[in-house]
């Protein structure tokens, strides 16, 4: 199928984690496993939990409370009612967002994990969830983690929700920093960066820490003072706020408006891989600065805060329409229509989200500070060209104002997690590419027919505008972002206990579908956050020409590579499993 966005177990994990022991670690510049001779002693874990605030944590699958079968060894019905829901899986150090990330691919291609589905009668496996990690509640945990990695040379991944369709947070057999639990928010309606002067002062929030505060709780505080924030928008609004969405450039309906997430990040505290805690601003450590503003999650180290600035609430109006094709020809003249609104929307500041195929659209258009009246002047001729086209004068559409983006915000949560839409709890893995301005406004005919090509895509407005508008240099961010209008991408799926060969065959449509979105991109560049681990060059697709300059960075911070993701700066010198130096 395709992806939709659509309790005390610690005598269990003997058992599972004893179906993951690997051999002994032959190469010295290898990074260590957990079950080879040089993972650490008893007594050396015993060492490093007298340095931190709290015990060790032995991450486990969620499924993992429904097994044995017939004697289950957590609270099984917990994780049956939670299963799709973000903020829950956030909450457990096992969990990710999308469950193949808990999953291990064998190296005979078939696949290990731990299903929720018991009655497929296949065993509970440890998978890629790694089996051992640090809790960290205060920067002197991330500290005392980060120097226990670099000593004993393990493999690290850094976790906070999970959110990550690349599965960065996720290791067979690694040891993990969970910064869940950092979590602080401060507002100063006059901060100054540090190392700044008395003019540089700018109405912000900080937010703490390696994105342990999601977006939900961000946007209760901001509230409380009446003002906005640029962030994340998802069912659930359980994105990590202060990690992976800002280092991947942070995306936002609001982002045509406002900007990306990196071109609002004032500031940065950070523990870097020697353990040092340090500030990256303007000021002091511009170039690392530089490089977490769109360089990656995951590769410069633990980010502890980001402050950014907030703005003053304005009224915003929201539009929708969802309306159904009787043939492809009428699809073909919908979309095209629909493709080539996108480069006049986004310089009104316009954003929102759609998907659509052969036999249906579903779009919701964001207009904030744009009158009730000026939005129906804008949206409606589309709308009614797409009733005149499809010949159904009852499509459903509408168009609403709200007094700012809380009121917005209350509404759209009001319906639920988004009206419903489950985004996480599934398998699935996405490919994906910027739209570019040029393959919108004169192309928008060919942009389409290619679109409508495959069985659905997603197009979502977080460009032009204020993003076209930012300098591509002035951040990490690859400077394709500046040439866009949007985000498309589309995605492969399949079900718990699928086959190794049903999930390769799977990978191998991703992978394909990544070279057939090449002609609406500029310079092959896509959004890093939501993309395919089979680019045909991540470099190219990720980075772009600041490709060098970002590695160049991580060989100063960064020397030994402590820090190291799928498709991340620096990863192309390392095996596909990234413990071993190529």
């Amino acid at each position: 199928m395709r992806f939709r966005f659509l309790p005390n177990l610690v005598s269990f994990l003997p058992a599972i984690l004893a179906q993951t022991t690997v051999s002994s670690n032959k190469d010295a510049d290898c990074r260590c496993l957990y079950g080879q001779s040089c993972w650490p002693s008893e007594q050396d874990f015993s060492s490093l939990s007298t340095l931190l605030s709290q015990p060790l944590i032995r991450p486990v699958p969620p499924a993992s409370a429904c097994y044995p079968v017939g004697n289950p060894s957590g609270n099984c019905s917990d994780v049956q009612q939670n299963w799709v829901n973000g903020n829950w899986r956030a909450d457990q150090p096992g969990a990710y967002q999308n469950v193949n990330f808990e999953t291990y691919t064998n190296r005979n291609g078939s696949i290990s994990g731990c299903y929720l589905n018991t009655t497929l009668g296949l065993p509970c496996d440890q998978g890629s969830i790694p089996p051992i990690g640090v809790d960290v509640r205060t920067i002197e945990d991330v500290q005392a983690a980060v120097r226990f990695v670099g000593q004993h040379n393990l493999r690290l991944v850094v976790k906070n929700t999970g959110h990550d369709y690349l599965g960065r947070s996720a290791a067979r057999n690694a040891f993990m920093i969970w910064t869940h639990h950092l979590k602080n928010i401060s507002y100063n309606a006059n901060f100054i960066p540090d190392g700044g002067l008395d003019n540089e002062t700018v109405p912000a929030l900080t937010l703490g820490a390696g994105g342990g505060l999601q977006w939900r709780e961000a946007y209760a505080a901001v509230a409380e003072q009446e003002r906005f924030i640029l962030g994340g928008i998802s069912t659930d609004m359980s994105v990590g706020a202060a990690g992976g969405w800002i280092m991947g450039g942070g995306h936002s309906g609001f982002s045509a408006k406002y900007g990306l997430g990196v071109d609002n990040a004032i500031q940065f505290t950070i523990v870097k891989a020697d353990g040092d805690h340090v500030v990256a601003n303007a000021h002091h450590n511009p170039d690392l600065f530089w490089a977490l503003r769109g360089g990656g999650a995951g590769s410069w180290g633990v980010v502890t805060s980001v402050t950014y600035r907030t703005y003053d609430l304005v009224p915003l109006t929201m539009s929708f329409i969802n309306a159904t094709f009787s043939d492809p020809q009428v699809a073909q003249e919908v979309t095209t229509e629909f493709i080539g609104l996108h480069p006049k929307l986004s310089d009104a500041g316009w954003g929102g989200y759609s998907f659509f195929n052969n036999q249906t659209i579903f779009a919701a258009f964001l207009a904030p500070n744009v009158s009730w009246a000026d939005t129906n002047a804008t949206i409606l001729p589309f709308f009614d060209f797409v009733k005149n086209a499809t010949g159904q004068p009852d499509t459903p559409i509408f168009t609403q104002p709200f007094d700012n983006f809380h009121a917005w915000l209350d509404a759209l949560q009001s319906q639920g997690s988004a009206g419903g839409m489950e985004q996480v709890g599934g398998f699935g893995e996405l490919a994906s590419r910027l739209i570019s301005r040029e393959a919108a406004e004169e192309r928008p005919e060919e942009t389409a027919q290619l679109l409508l090509s495959f069985e659905f895509v997603s197009i979502n407005f977080v460009a032009g505008g204020a993003v076209a508008r930012a300098d591509p240099d002035s951040v990490g961010l690859h400077p394709g972002w500046r040439k866009a209008v949007a985000h498309v991408w589309t995605s492969e799926g399949w079900e718990a206990g699928d086959s190794g060969d049903v999930v390769r065959q799977a990978r191998q449509r991703v992978a394909r579908e990544v070279r057939r979105l090449e002609p609406i991109s500029p310079d092959s560049a896509t959004y890093m956050n939501e993309a395919s681990l089979y680019e045909p060059d991540f470099r190219k697709s990720f980075f772009g020409s600041h490709y060098e300059k970002l590695r160049s960075i991580k060989r100063k911070h960064d020397p030994r590579s402590l820090f190291l993701v799928a498709e991340g700066v620096g990863s192309e010198d390392w095996n596909g499993s990234l413990t071993c130096p190529v």
